[in-house]
């Protein structure tokens, strides 16, 4: 297969690459040199989609971009760059598809669990309803882009993807430094939904959503079995054989990081219902061994 990639140079985009040495891959990067140095030039790169008219001898899109959310406070500013980092290129690749007389079988879209918004203790599904918020915000119109790229020619597979464990990067790479202190723990009561899932899983996920031409729609990229922060940060605390019990005052978050702080305080227990109706099998279901392979 012939597969054009976006968000290749990324944490999971790494990750992605590696395991589809067996198909031919076209690399989208502002920076070829740079993703070169990362990925290898086995791969053919484009450095923008600007000039192409159509998609007609690509196969497959795995679309992966965006500005890291967490990256920066969230002004006015960051969160135009969030949003349009992921809507711009959506937007042009659906619409490159949609130009194409032989268009791609197959567009895998990006989002987030962010899509459910603050969901409390309820579990949450790819069935359930949303919180109205920026996260929300964010997805929704990231999907919406994606889906009209949708045709009895190209199927379009959404993952929401939640927080992603892996070695040297991601989510995790910001929680250790703290917790190999000594000085980690909960957040406030430490009750808020905790949706994660392993690096090799999300990977697998996204091949067998490949691999499959049936499966087209929405699917949570999340473990089987979400876990409190409280239970989270105790487990994590366990595995590095730390203690875990220095609470952050809710109120301390909100203050540093203003509004960006409700991803850590609020969340949800995200359960990916359509993943294992297709057939997937997650090799990581228990947050302990997933985190054990992790920090290992």
């Amino acid at each position: 297969m012939k597969i054009l990639i976006t968000g290749a140079t990324g944490f999971v985009g790494q990750q992605l690459v590696g395991s589809l040495t067996q198909h031919q891959l076209v690399i989208l990067s502002r920076n070829i040199s740079a993703a070169k140095a990362k990925l290898g030039d086995q791969h053919q790169y484009w450095s923008s989609l600007a000039d192409k008219t159509d998609l007609n001898d690509i196969d497959a899109v795995i679309n992966l971009a965006g500005e890291p959310i967490v990256a920066k406070r969230w002004s006015a500013k960051q969160k135009l760059l969030i949003c349009n980092s992921r809507w711009d290129i959506t937007t042009a690749i659906s619409q490159l598809i949609r130009n194409s007389s032989n268009p791609p079988h197959t567009f895998i879209s990006g989002s987030a669990i962010g899509y459910y918004g603050a969901q409390s203790a309820t579990p949450v599904d790819e069935k359930s309803g949303f919180h109205a918020e920026f996260g929300h915000d964010i997805c929704q119109k990231w999907e919406d882009l994606a889906l009209q790229a949708q045709s009895q020619q190209t199927r379009v597979c959404i993952t929401r993807i939640g927080i992603v464990l892996g070695k040297n990067g991601g989510a995790l790479a910001k929680m250790l430094p703290p917790f190999k202190l000594g000085v980690g723990g909960p957040i406030g009561k430490g009750d808020q939904g905790m949706s994660w899932i392993h690096i090799s899983d999300l990977v697998g996920l996204i091949n067998y959503l490949l691999e499959h031409p049936p499966l087209q729609g929405v699917f949570n990229a999340t473990a089987p079995n979400p876990v409190s922060n409280k239970v989270f940060s105790q487990t994590l605390g366990k595995v590095l054989n730390r203690p875990a019990i220095i609470t952050t005052p809710p109120l301390a978050l909100r203050l540093a990081m203003g509004e960006m702080s409700q991803l850590l305080i609020e969340g949800q227990f995200v359960l990916p219902t359509n993943a294992i109706k297709a057939g997937y099998e997650f090799n990581y279901t228990d947050i302990e061994a997933a985190l054990t392979d992790v920090v290992s």
